[in-house]
Order: C-alpha cells, then structure tokens, then sequence
C-alpha cells in the first residue's frame, strides 16, 4: 500500500504533490504511475494530515483535496485505491469516485462514520489511536499496550459485524505511533503475531515514523533502511503464524524489493 498524501502539513512527504497552493495533478499523476510500476498494489489517498500536533480540517477542505484526484485516478490506472478517512461525507463521495477500500484512523467513531461505511458496501480498516491526532503523544498509557490494542479493535470489529459490514471485509491496523510511546511501539511490533492470529488481513504503518527515528537517531528524510528493515521484519512475524499483511509505506521499490529477496530466499 503505497501512501499518497495530498496534504501540505502531513509529517514526511506533506505539500509534494502542490503548486502554489494548488493541487499539481500532473505531478499526482506521475507519481502515482510511479509508484505502481514499482509494485504498488493499493493507493492509499489522505487529505487530512494526522500527524501528531495535526491541525483539524473542514469536511469541505478533505472532499476538496481527496475527490478530484481520486476521480482522475480512478480513470487512469488499474490498481486498487484506499481512501484515508474518518469523515462519512468523504466515505460515500469517495465510493462514488470509484474507492475500493476506506481506511479510517479513528476505527469508524466519528458521528455517522460506521452508518456511511455500511452504506458504501465497501471493505473497511479499523486502527486503533488513544485520543486524536492533536493530543494523541500527550502521555500515552496503557495497562498492557497489545491487550488494550487487540480488545479495542475486537470491540470495533464486533460493532462493525452488528452493523452490517461482513467480517471477512474488516482489516486491522494496531496504529503504530498513534497515541504510543517509543516502548508501546516495541511492545506492539513484538504482539504483531497475537493480533495476526484474529484472522484479518493486519495494515502494518510504520515507514518513516518516529520511531525509526528515536531507534536509529535519523531524521524523516534518512529513515528508509529503518523502514524497509521494519517492513520485512513485521512481514515474517505476520506470515510465521499464518497470517496476511499489507505494508503501507512511502518507499514502494525498496520495500519490494526487500520482500522479493526474502521471498526467493525462502
């Protein structure tokens, strides 16, 4: 799952895909055709930053940013195309645009989230986030940070299933760096196997992160070995068990690159 981020303030590639304010659709073009030469199977499309400190948006900022390139897409290339949302109106436009996979940070609890998504009949991604985006790194703390992760996405899924969205089209994210610290994040990676073991496909997020960053001392711009060598590693973990997993990430080559040594070597 490669991460196209039409945002100007999102934490590592935020105001790439703009010119003057404006979104360059010839550049989202190139990119996105980039990207998918290089192995990406999904586009995962956000316009709302949810970086930690992220400043809020209106409704008609994120539909201003999202529909349009989602509808020139759509048009133009045969992959599958996630929509990075948590607001019901985005949800149903983006059906409408031709989305294939609506991938919601808050896990569907925003007011009218869960009802626009069974509305739209399609496959949903639950993550788990303590808080939100602008309070979510204000001292993070869990009685036992994999437990508290895997009954929260339970409870949501649970939800979802009583709402009317097949549980065999639910995926899980634990939400690496969403409402964590450093240790929460180790412990989490460590627990990728008990959450693989609830039998969804997992959404593993954790290119370019802070994380990387506080482990290897490097900024956000010199995190890519970090990043493929998490990718691969939460891959092994999530496959020892028989699970299945989709690595979203900023770097599609290298990561897939990665994989396919991993894969021929085994």
């Amino acid at each position: 799952m490669a991460v196209l981020n039409i945002t100007p303030d999102s934490f590592s590639d935020g105001g790439q895909l703009f010119t003057q304010k404006e979104i360059d659709k010839d550049k989202v073009l190139h990119v996105v055709e980039a990207m998918i030469a290089q192995g990406a199977n999904i586009i995962d499309l956000g316009g709302e930053s949810t970086r930690p400190g992220a400043t809020p948006i209106t409704v008609q900022q994120e539909l201003d940013r999202v529909i349009p390139v989602l509808e020139l897409l759509s048009k133009r290339f045969d992959a599958i195309f996630s929509v990075d949302t948590s607001s019901p109106e985005v949800m149903l436009e983006a059906d409408r645009a031709g989305a294939h996979l609506i991938n919601d940070v808050r896990a569907l609890r925003r007011e009218g989230a869960l009802d626009a998504a069974v509305e739209t009949g399609l496959p949903v991604c639950l993550m788990h986030m303590q808080n939100d985006p602008k309070s979510m790194q204000h001292n993070p703390q869990y009685q036992d940070v994999v437990s508290d992760v895997i009954n929260f996405l339970d409870r949501r899924k649970l939800q979802c299933i009583v709402s009317g969205i097949p549980g065999d089209q639910i995926l899980l994210d634990p939400g690496f760096g969403f409402g964590k610290t450093l240790e929460h994040n180790l412990a989490l990676f460590s627990g990728l196997t008990q959450l693989a073991e609830q039998n969804h496909p997992i959404v593993v997020g954790l290119s370019r992160k802070s994380m990387i960053g506080q482990l290897i001392n490097t900024e956000v711009n010199d995190r890519l070995i970090g990043s493929v060598t998490m990718a691969l590693l939460a891959a092994q973990k999530i496959f020892s068990v028989g699970g299945s997993v989709i690595l979203r990430v900023h770097d599609v080559k290298e990561t897939k690159q990665a994989i396919q040594i991993w894969q021929a070597t085994h």
